[in-house]
């Protein structure tokens, strides 16, 4: 992915503010749900490099990134990331007042770029059919 992207230096450093982004949510989140949250966009929009650089993160902690055991903030912070990478992008009402008992107004507008940038990242792998590095194939969805 960065290798494609280092084709244009604007857009290299535009996606990589998603390291930024990441360790400004680090402080609410924690790692886990940062992997939890990214992984949930990246297969809602269906894109294999970010789905699978998030399974394995996940795998190797000893998660199960398909069924994970989440607590109701967990899951508010799941279903907000779903919601955002799809359709229209739109949150609805009953899922953004979950995640308004959890985070501060500051923190959901943190969170939403984020998981924003997260998209964008997930829609330039798409677009440009981005290969998967040869060290995720053991970690794709439908590996062996």
């Amino acid at each position: 992915m960065k290798r494609t992207l280092a084709h244009s230096d604007v857009a290299l450093h535009a996606l990589m503010e998603w390291y930024a982004l990441r360790d400004a949510v680090r402080p609410f989140l924690g790692d886990r749900l940062c992997d939890l949250f990214s992984h949930a966009i990246s297969a809602e929009t269906e894109c294999l490099i970010c789905s699978t650089y998030f399974r394995r993160a996940l795998i190797d902690r000893g998660e199960r990134p398909d069924g994970p055991a989440l607590d109701a903030r967990e899951q508010a912070v799941i279903d907000f990331g779903r919601a955002l990478a799809t359709g229209r992008h739109r949150v609805a009402d009953d899922t953004y007042a979950r995640v308004a008992q959890h985070f501060t107004p500051q923190e959901i507008v943190t969170l939403t770029a984020f998981g924003a940038l997260m998209i964008a990242t997930n829609v330039v792998n798409n677009a440009l059919e981005v290969d998967l590095d040869d060290y995720l194939k053991p970690y794709a969805k439908d590996a062996p």
